[in-house]
């Protein structure tokens, strides 16, 4: 296969799952809509993010085996088809007039266990399909997918939602993983080079899982990557489930509210274009670690911010830097793994950076409410108020300054490391023997 040939193949493939993407995002936000109508409560809402992380935390590295073992594009048109059947049985549902809240969650649960197995298989295949000179940019033009996504679905579900409902919505929703699943069955993605015991016999499913694992564990300057990945999610997830709270409590108003996440979102999609068009340093290293410094002092200040125009610059910087770390990690790994090892690789590191992002969601609502917030009210806070002000949100606003100083320092503690800062001239590329077989 040619070159222009497998790059008209990989857009082709992002093009769809970006369709796919939309139609899933436009569900998500018609049911939340729709539930939120009915029962004037938040914790379904929560309860459904929970559902759906819940099940990537815990079989990753099981979907990293399956890209690696079998053709990838049957996987994820697998992935596709798991979950266009809870979209059917979501349809099926609403339409009979029997919905209840708990068939959501149970849908839930099944899609994000066959979107799990999507990542990983798709990931993979880019090292197949993009030459090494052009990754970054096609890794960045991936990762475009999701912010385009949240722009798109929301204003498209608006306004369907009140011309067609739900069950509308959840129509067109399956008809873009139908149009995903015939594209997935018409196009080709070259395989890699099988190793020397793929062809013997295979050892189990679970001792190729470990197997992504030992890989970074081998390869120290990766895995303290990945603690240092974990630890940043820690800090930040926490603080981004605040931003609702914590700008209502700065500004008293749902309108500055929606437009300041709208800048938000904007800062995501411009890091991701930056990355598209630039492409980061040559040593990734020196794009992504400097750039998460920078996002924990845009937060570290945004904490003290207490004015709509200060709070949009700070987030927008906070939004630019993530997506141009995941391009220069995607693109890290592509080079420095084994194609036939990327996929169970892909989910180990995975599943290392998310271990610790529910016990930051655990943590951080209760210390909001019981211990940063009521400080606020003591003669202890006489120090702080000239920071962070004495209004409702000044708490949160110390706990955000706080997890910005931590992500900071973290970050330039790991990158003072020299087997860190030198990772891509210690750690070896990967070499293919032979060209791909198609």
């Amino acid at each position: 296969m040619s070159e222009k040939r497998k790059l008209y193949t990989f857009y082709t493939l992002l093009l769809t799952q970006t369709f796919s993407l939309i139609g899933s995002r436009m569900t998500a936000l018609a049911l939340g809509i729709w539930i939120f109508a009915e029962t004037r409560e938040a914790t379904p809402l929560v309860l459904i993010s929970f559902f759906s992380f819940l099940p990537r935390l815990l079989s990753a590295s099981i979907a990293g085996v399956m890209a690696d073992r079998y053709d990838r594009r049957y996987v994820m048109a697998i992935a596709d088809v798991g979950q266009a059947v809870g979209t059917v049985l979501l349809l099926i549902s609403f339409s009979s007039g029997a919905f209840q809240v708990w068939h959501l969650y149970a849908v839930t649960i099944l899609q994000s266990v066959f979107d799990i197995f999507q990542g990983p298989a798709f990931q993979a295949s880019v090292t197949m399909l993009v030459p090494d000179k052009q990754r970054n940019r096609a890794n960045a033009v991936q990762l475009v997918t999701s912010p385009v996504a949240g722009i798109i679905a929301p204003a498209l579900a608006g306004t369907l939602y009140g011309l067609f409902g739900v069950t509308g919505i959840i129509t067109i929703d399956l008809l873009t993983f139908i149009a995903s699943i015939v594209v997935l069955f018409s196009i080709n993605i070259p395989k890699p080079k099988p190793t020397d015991d793929g062809q013997a016999q295979r050892p189990s499913i679970w001792r190729e899982a470990i197997a992504g694992f030992q890989f970074v564990w081998e390869r120290k300057p990766l895995l303290m990557i990945f603690v240092f990945t974990g630890l940043t999610n820690f800090f930040l997830a926490g603080m981004i489930s605040l931003q609702t709270p914590y700008i209502l409590s700065r500004t008293n108003s749902e309108a500055t509210l929606g437009t300041l996440l709208g800048v938000y979102s904007a800062g995501s999609l411009a890091g991701t274009v930056l990355m598209a068009v630039w492409g980061g340093t040559k040593r990734r290293v020196q794009t992504m670690m400097p750039g998460l410094a920078i996002l924990g002092v845009a937060l570290a200040f945004l904490g003290m911010a207490q004015q709509p125009l200060p709070m949009a610059l700070l987030m927008f910087i906070m939004a630019l830097f993530p997506p141009i770390n995941n391009v220069s990690i995607i693109s890290l790994l592509q080079i420095k793994v084994p194609p036939q090892l990327q996929g169970r690789v892909f989910a180990a590191i995975s599943q290392i950076s998310m271990t610790l992002i529910p016990l930051s969601y655990v943590v951080t609502g209760p210390a909001a409410d019981n211990v940063f917030e009521p400080l606020v009210n003591t003669p202890s806070w006489a120090m702080l108020g000239g920071l962070f002000g004495n209004s409702a949100g000044a708490g949160m606003g110390l706990m955000m300054t706080i997890s910005g100083i931590a992500i900071t320092t973290v970050s330039l503690v790991i990158y003072a490391m020299p087997m860190v800062r030198n990772l891509e001239a210690l750690l070896p590329d990967y070499v293919p023997e032979t060209a791909p077989a198609t």
